[in-house]
């Protein structure tokens, strides 16, 4: 079943991307729950306060999406080479000074530009351990297992188990990945504000960083224009404490230098199954 994707990643990034952009034009038009939600995060988000600059955003957006699916064959199937040939990285001396100061690392990648390359560049210069979901097309698993264990990567299984070897790898010294943005189910998460709405949030991230004392970095691979590539950016945080409200605070940050590469078809702000539905506006106290 791979061949096929090993074949096609052999194709130039700049196909890969302009087939995808219009993959994206066309699962917007033929999916109107799809489409309104981009439409009604992307607004509800106030990065643009201009009719006009909205709705090119919007067209970007809908572009944008697209690559970051097509892309995924290159990134998953191409020689590892390849693919970090891909990436430009100026902030690497980020890692290393959370190396140096021997903790384990939390590397934080939310859905923005490709976050697929971020974690194999990462993970071809330290070992690094992130968890999944199986997707609802049971044939992509075997497919997203490959393409995510390259190099120094391990995936295990988004559950009790798979948390247990966070913390494991974490007290080890080692780093682990997380999409921080992802809605988490009941009991895993809290609501915080995200641009402006409650927002189940996973507390995770908190839990972890307080019984392992790991550093904490933010990272995203923005998507370079013509097909040029990425470049790879590290945000080191600061704060002594990271909880649900400035986890989405730093999340907004990195959004608004590139908003059109955040994914904003995710349902974000869905009530997971048997949660509590929030209040209308979630105070920080």
């Amino acid at each position: 079943m791979i061949v096929p994707f090993r074949l096609l990643a052999r194709l130039p990034l700049s196909w890969l991307q302009t087939a995808g952009a219009a993959v994206g034009w066309l699962v917007y038009l033929g999916s109107p729950v799809y489409a309104a939600r981009m439409r009604r995060n992307l607004a509800a988000s106030g990065i643009y306060s201009r009719r006009d600059a909205l709705k090119r955003a919007l067209r970007q957006c809908i572009a944008e999406t697209g690559k970051g699916v097509a892309e995924t064959v290159k990134i998953w199937f191409a020689d590892l080479d390849v693919v970090t040939g891909l990436v430009e990285c100026r902030t690497w001396d980020v890692v290393e000074e959370a190396q140096r100061a021997g903790r384990g690392i939390i590397f934080l990648t939310p859905h923005l530009g490709c976050f697929e390359v971020a974690a194999i560049y990462t993970a071809q210069r330290v070992p690094l351990t992130s968890l999944y979901r199986p997707p609802h097309q049971q044939w992509l698993e075997p497919l997203m297992v490959s393409g995510r264990t390259r190099g120094k990567a391990r995936v295990g299984p988004a559950n009790l188990r798979g948390v247990r070897t966070l913390y494991k790898a974490l007290k080890h010294g080692e780093a682990i990945g997380l999409l921080p943005d992802q809605a988490p189910q009941r009991g895993e998460g809290a609501w915080a504000n995200f641009f402006g709405r409650p927002a189940y949030t996973m507390t995770l991230v908190g839990r972890l960083q307080k019984q392992t004392g790991a550093a904490v970095i933010f990272t995203f691979a923005e998507r370079l224009p013509k097909a040029k590539g990425y470049l790879l950016h590290f945000e080191p945080f600061r704060g002594a404490h990271l909880d649900e409200h400035s986890l989405n605070r730093e999340i907004e940050n990195l959004i608004r230098r590139c908003p059109t590469q955040y994914l904003w078809s995710y349902n974000r702000y869905k009530v997971p199954a048997g949660a509590e539905k929030p209040a209308v506006h979630v105070t920080h106290t």
